[in-house]
């Protein structure tokens, strides 16, 4: 199995509902994130969703537009990312406490 289909299967399993488009996207970023390389497939399909769901899917790059640092436009948009990731099926959850790799 190569790590594409590694991730996507992991990807699949995470979060069932995710519209193929969607996961291809998904897909792309866990395999282009210099970050994600090293990850085992479950944390890379993790990680590269919960950063594609808050910049496509949340106002986060709004604000940090308006001048938030990370944490703050990371708090603002949570419970909207929870949102949206149980919608795809996604049991887990995005907390505060939770740190993701730089640039998501």
């Amino acid at each position: 199995m190569t790590r594409k289909e590694a991730i996507g299967e992991a990807l699949r399993i995470l979060a069932p509902r995710l519209p193929v488009f969607e996961a291809e996207a998904v897909l792309d970023r866990a395999l282009d994130s210099p970050g994600l390389r090293m990850a085992s497939p479950e944390n890379a399909a993790w990680l590269a969703l919960v950063s594609f769901t808050r910049h496509v899917f949340t106002e986060y790059d709004s604000y940090l537009d308006d001048g938030y640092d990370r944490d703050s436009a990371r708090h603002f948009v949570l419970d909207d990312l929870n949102q949206t990731l149980r919608g795809w099926g996604v049991r887990r959850t995005v907390s505060e406490e939770v740190e993701q790799p730089d640039g998501a």
